[in-house]
């Protein structure tokens, strides 16, 4: 849970900003920067935390991996499970989670750019659903709102 203080003189759209001094209006914008540093420090982590479990399914099911791949993807059991266990395959329908958020959105951004290069030196043109993109813009607000606690003064 990200604990911030409540601030009632940083924003003249919620204060009566006449009464506001400089050095109030000084330590109010200390304290929202360092907000926005904790909310940004969240999402830092949950990219932390989808590092080591990105595309964990071509490990723990390689048999299945291996099968589909030297297959020529004519079998596709593999690949099928694969876009539900991971939350990044949003080009396509069967791969948005429900909670789908922005940070899944940079890891399918950050996947498709290291393999097209490594594999053969370009990106293929990424398309992705304005719907899954507002979604995801949505989704990251509530999550963000769902994590933070504001003390009362």
């Amino acid at each position: 849970m990200i604990k911030i203080k409540q601030s009632k003189t940083a924003d003249s759209r919620t204060c009566d900003f006449s009464t506001v001094t400089k050095e109030t209006l000084l330590d109010s914008s200390e304290q929202h920067i360092g907000d926005v540093t904790k909310g940004m420090e969240f999402f830092i982590g949950m990219m932390q935390d989808a590092i080591p479990v990105h595309d964990h399914d071509k490990f723990s099911g390689i048999d299945g991996f291996h099968h589909d791949f030297v297959g020529g993807w004519k079998n596709t059991g593999w690949f099928d499970n694969h876009l539900k266990v991971n939350r990044h395959h949003l080009l396509t329908p069967e791969g948005v989670p429900d909670d789908v958020n922005l940070v899944d959105v940079i890891e399918l951004v950050v996947d498709c750019v290291m393999a097209g290069m490594g594999r053969s030196g370009s990106v293929y043109e990424l398309n992705i659903e304005p719907e899954v993109l507002m979604q995801a813009f949505q989704n990251t607000i509530e999550l963000l709102k769902n994590n933070v606690e504001v003390e009362k003064e």
